[in-house]
């Protein structure tokens, strides 16, 4: 996810919309303003949706104790085997190709899991799991970056998971190759995964089904703010804060406003509805990131809950569009 050629001018903020500060956000306009759709009357939920906070903090544990995981590396394969490990009986597609980088050919492994719904059409939501080519030399982790948002995705497996859903079909996706092989980030060189699996849908009418894409990024910071980004679709956007307004975590979201470069943007480019959640202030001027810092202590299961909670009731107000 990146905006790294503006990273060190931006004082304030470490992600920049094309080289300007990030700027704090406007008060976001109500969904149901958005679209016509939106504008029917929602029921506020009773409860929150299910999250298993202590849970999904286990699973970053567990994935960040195999330690650096780049591409083509054994502890790649490891993070993928757990990954396929607790999506054991489930509807699930590897999507397994090969490219020719800078350093020569890898192998990119996309994990895309299914849970069935009974209206027509697929929420998509979205983590990395892979980390950073350049750093396989240090113990870079990336525990905030990589392993919390694949963690959430297993805990919201967890919730899909069992009889079939009323409403839209959610498919989960753990792209692979999405950090980019040169740093400064390089955009030729990155989000191979996701750019190959937006194709690939576009090409066999997939991508058609797909109301929405979610995207989770750099979500497990003890200190959460989700930025708003920019380069988001403005009615999907309004539709997460409104779900976390619902659920009473919106002092956690949208604070701030930047443009991002990150996995959502190949489906952005394709026309699918894509919102981006991302925390992208990870210590004082972002310090912790692509660093050895990227450890578990800077996350917190509370930040894992909020994220989890508003995403599942994004999904939530989907369904009823």
């Amino acid at each position: 996810m990146r905006t790294f050629a503006t990273l060190v001018a931006c004082l304030t903020l470490t992600a920049c919309a094309h080289g300007a500060p990030a700027s704090p956000a406007p008060n976001p306009t109500p969904a149901t303003n958005a679209t016509p759709a939106a504008a029917q009357a929602v029921a506020v939920p009773e409860t929150p949706p299910a999250f298993n906070a202590s849970r999904a903090m286990q699973y970053v544990k567990e994935i960040v104790a195999f330690g650096p995981r780049p591409i083509g590396s054994e502890n790649h394969k490891k993070v993928e085997n757990y990954i396929l490990a607790h999506l054991k009986g489930d509807d699930v597609e590897q999507d397994n190709f090969e490219v020719t980088t800078s350093e020569g050919k890898v192998p990119v492994h996309n994990i895309i899991a299914k849970f069935p719904g009974t209206k027509d059409g697929i929420i998509v939501i979205a983590s990395h799991y892979d980390t950073n080519w350049p750093l396989r030399n240090i113990n870079y982790v990336g525990a905030n970056d990589g392993a919390s948002s694949s963690a959430l995705l297993l805990e919201i497996a967890n919730q899909l998971r069992g009889a079939k859903r009323q409403g839209y079909s959610v498919w989960l996706l753990w792209d692979d190759a999405e950090e980019s092989m040169k740093l400064p980030w390089d955009d030729p060189e990155s989000l191979y995964g996701v750019r190959h699996i937006a194709k690939k849908w576009q090409d066999d009418g997939t991508l058609k089904k797909v109301k929405a894409f979610i995207l989770e990024d750099m979500i497990g910071d003890a200190d959460l703010n989700v930025e708003r980004v920019t380069d988001s679709t403005p009615w999907l956007a309004d539709m997460v804060y409104e779900a976390a307004t619902r659920v009473g975590y919106q002092s956690h979201f949208f604070g701030r406003e930047m443009y991002v470069e990150d996995d959502h943007q190949p489906f952005m480019q394709r026309g699918v509805p894509s919102t981006d959640l991302i925390d992208f202030d990870y210590g004082y001027n972002n310090v912790f990131w692509h660093t050895a810092d990227d450890t578990v202590d800077k996350l917190s299961p509370k930040s894992l809950a909020i994220v989890g909670t508003v995403t599942l009731e994004t999904v939530r107000l989907l369904d009823q569009k």
